[in-house]
């Protein structure tokens, strides 16, 4: 009784609480396991005015009786109080009636007279109105109505339903004429209408609602519930003479597809393939989808026409870009599989694969590997025109540089379009027009292609024009005296058995290369030359493209002999790589180009370069990637340097010293040899500290112990560290932490002054004295 008190007279804050309290006490009696505790005063009552916590439960184990949701929702049910209900109003006479009726009326008259623009308002006084059987006082409530509001169309469209609904046919019409003379845009007035015509079997009448609907050229819906009720009455050449105004109103492809399937459904198929047709021819290609396509290829199917059907979907893929005539290629395929046989489905591939090709050559007409696809797809067709045609793009597309590694993809468009006029077309004229066409086209004067010229010259010998042969490649001679051309040209005369212009041609040839390696040796051997490098190479690619192997080895040794950068270390063992006196085999030439990458790091050990020994070894780690195996791929990786950070000491603008960061490479075969170099190191930095007084002879042997016991303790992978030895000076030195430096650079972890006192290592013997004393 005491906690359902509380529940009633407590605050908001407390009674969870003492709901939670009363629960308990009526579910188990009182137990006192499962009372509640609650902290502070009485809300509302006596004094504290402290604000009450909520109360807390102690013991949390479910209760003996479980109270489950079901029985909440009962009791809180049966609980609830009866709604209230209005009273029922009984009439007895007339004057009770009319009293009723203008309490009503006078309730409605003051709603509305507070806000007129209420529609609700007028529509609930008309509907009790109605429901009064006062249809006349209905009438003047939606007149008056209209009159402030004559754009509602809910009050037009409820006046003329309540006209409907006592049949008065009359009004109704004169109620929806002058709603579509007012708001003829609006379609539900419309439809109404014709619909109320048509429900009184009133046709005449609907047709002549639909003519006036129609003046107003609504959207596609009205003209197919106008074609409906046509079709509905089985008045179909009204209907199509419909359908022609409709295509002149709405002339979209899906609407031209209505009026095709409503021929045919008609049973009219001739009819609707003029539609079809005449489509097509008024749309154009750029407005005509794949729809108009697919539906016209699938009507010619449904009548058997299959070659019809195949020569629409074979048009359409060619017009149709691949990004507008996705599912056309899928039908297709679907139509090929079903009809026709294995040339038609490989029609159906080469087709696709054919307007993926015209896809990427719009995005980048110089992709010359897309033409030399497109041409052998085209090929592969086998129709000569079309085949021609991509040629003649190809070859179309010269590129912009008149470089030769622009060309080298692009004169291959020639020489395959000259085989295919040769070989498979049989057109000998054409191939001979191709190949004079390509040799005006390159410019000889910067670069040439003997694999033009010489083809050129094995394609008049085949046609028996030795004269025309042999004055081929004397123009290609004279214009670029190419070696392979004379070997070539050599070659050719002596399977003809012409062993005297072969002579000659040798003899022309030999002195040309003389006079070649002559100017190349003048040239290599000024002291003062702009860009010696230059010719250098071009020097050894000569030799090489002579594959005068020797002479190409003989001019890197004489080139190194000059200059021993890093550059011509790694061109020397690529060339041993593709020198073909090293051996047949990859691994046998990669022997020989591995010893010159040993050489080379040799030597530049030695000149003590790590920036180009790290480039060495990246450009010997790339090699062995390629043609190394486990083993020799190891050993490169071991001896990869690493890289350290470090500091050294520079002197600034304004004389005094300065600390600046820079990375250094560590490599593995030096390490060995730090320990040794930084006891020199140190040795030396101990002779100018004596020399400059800054340590006296009676701390030399400190000095040194402590420069050792650093060395000993800071050589570790990283790097060095050498710490200064101003600070471990007795406190009566005068000199600063400053003074004492590195000549040359430390590693970024050491310290610029050093920072212990050395009279706490006095009289201990620390491992590293120790090994001093015993290597002493």
């Amino acid at each position: 009784g005491e906690g359902k008190l509380r529940v009633r007279l407590g605050d908001a804050a407390t009674e969870p609480a003492a709901a939670t309290a009363a629960a308990d006490d009526q579910g188990d009696g009182g137990d006192n396991d499962h009372d509640v505790m609650e902290a502070g005063g009485h809300s509302g009552f006596g004094g504290g005015g402290g604000r009450q916590r909520l109360a807390k439960v102690k013991n949390k184990n479910p209760a003996q009786v479980q109270i489950t949701a079901e029985q909440i929702l009962r009791e809180a049910n049966e609980r609830q109080e009866a709604p209230i209900s209005v009273p029922k109003q009984k009439i007895h006479d007339l004057e009770e009636l009319n009293e009723y009726r203008q309490r009503k009326r006078k309730g409605f008259e003051d709603t509305i007279r507070k806000n007129r623009n209420l529609v609700g308002s007028w529509l609930k006084y008309a509907a009790w109105e109605e429901s009064q059987f006062e249809l006349q006082r209905a009438r003047s409530i939606f007149e008056r109505a209209l009159d402030i509001d004559s754009r509602n169309q809910t009050l037009w469209l409820k006046y003329a339903e309540l006209e409907m609904r006592h049949k008065n046919v009359n009004m109704a019409r004169n109620i929806f004429d002058r709603a579509v003379a007012i708001l003829p845009r609006v379609d539900a007035f419309w439809y109404r209408y014709t619909y109320m015509e048509e429900t009184l079997d009133n046709v005449a009448g609907a047709r002549q609602v639909f003519e006036r609907w129609m003046q107003w050229e609504p959207p596609e819906e009205a003209w197919s519930a106008y074609i409906k009720l046509e079709k509905r009455y089985k008045e179909f050449e009204r209907a199509r003479a419909i359908f022609q105004r409709f295509i002149e109103c709405h002339p979209v492809p899906k609407n031209w597809l209505k009026w095709a399937k409503f021929e045919e459904g008609i049973g009219k198929p001739e009819n609707s393939r003029e539609i079809y047709e005449h489509c097509i021819e008024t749309l154009g290609e750029d407005s005509v989808d794949q729809n108009v396509y697919i539906s016209f290829a699938k009507f010619e199917t449904r009548l058997k026409e299959i070659d019809r059907a195949r020569a629409i979907y074979r048009y359409a893929i060619q017009k149709l870009p691949k990004s507008r005539a996705e599912n056309l290629h899928n039908v297709y395929t679907q139509f090929e599989k079903q009809y026709g046989g294995k040339d038609g489905i490989e029609d159906v591939i080469v087709a696709k694969r054919r307007v993926k090709y015209e896809e990427e050559l719009s995005m980048n007409s110089k992709d010359y590997d897309t033409w030399f696809d497109y041409t052998r797809l085209e090929e592969s067709s086998g129709n000569f025109d079309r085949i021609r045609d991509v040629y003649e793009r190809a070859i179309a597309q010269i590129p912009l540089v008149n470089e030769k590694r622009f060309w080298r993809r692009y004169i291959y468009l020639w020489i395959f379009y000259a085989v295919w006029e040769e070989r498979v077309a049989k057109d000998f004229d054409r191939a001979k027009e191709v190949y004079t066409q390509a040799l005006q086209l390159i410019p000889h004067k910067l670069f040439t292609f003997a694999k033009v010229w010489v083809l050129y010259a094995k394609f008049l010998i085949r046609r028996r024009d030795f004269d025309g042969f042999r004055k081929c490649l004397g123009t290609s001679i004279g214009l670029c005296p190419k070696p392979r051309l004379f070997k070539s040209y050599i070659d050719l005369e002596i399977k003809l058995r012409e062993f005297d212009r072969a002579r000659r041609l040798y003899e022309r040839c030999l002195a040309d290369i003389d006079r070649a390696r002559g100017i190349f040796e003048i040239a290599i051997s000024r002291e003062v030359l702009d860009m010696p490098e230059v010719v250098w190479k071009a020097y050894i690619d000569f030799e090489t493209e002579e594959e005068s192997w020797s002479n190409a080895r003989a001019l890197y040794e004489r080139l190194l002999e000059r200059t021993e950068h890093v550059k011509v270390w790694i061109s020397f063992a690529n060339f041993e790589l593709v020198n073909e006196e090293n051996g047949e085999t990859t691994a046998a030439r990669a022997d020989v180009a591995r010893k010159v990458f040993s050489r080379a790091y040799d030597v530049l050990r030695r000149r003590a370069t790590k920036e180009e020994r790290v480039v060495l070894l990246e450009a010997w780690r790339d090699f062995e990637a390629t043609v190394g195996n486990a083993v020799t791929q190891k050993a490169v990786r071991d001896k990869m340097p690493r890289a350290v950070k470090k500091r050294r000491r520079v002197e600034g603008a304004s004389g005094g010293g300065e600390w600046e960061e820079y990375f250094d490479y560590l490599f593995p075969d030096e390490e060995s040899e730090r320990p040794n170099l930084k006891l020199f190191q140190l040795a030396h930095q101990w002779k100018e500290k004596l020399q400059a007084g800054l340590i006296d002879d009676d701390d030399d042997d400190d000095d040194d112990d402590d420069d050792d016991d650093g060395d000993d303790d800071n050589s570790d992978e990283e790097g060095d560290k050498v710490g200064s030895d101003s600070g471990k000076n007795h406190q009566g030195d005068g000199a600063s932490g400053n003074d004492a430096r590195p000549l040359d650079d430390v590693d970024s972890e050491a310290s610029p002054a050093g920072g212990s006192n050395h009279g706490d290592d006095e009289g201990k013997a620390t491992p590293a004295k120790r090994k001093r004393e015993g290597s002493q």
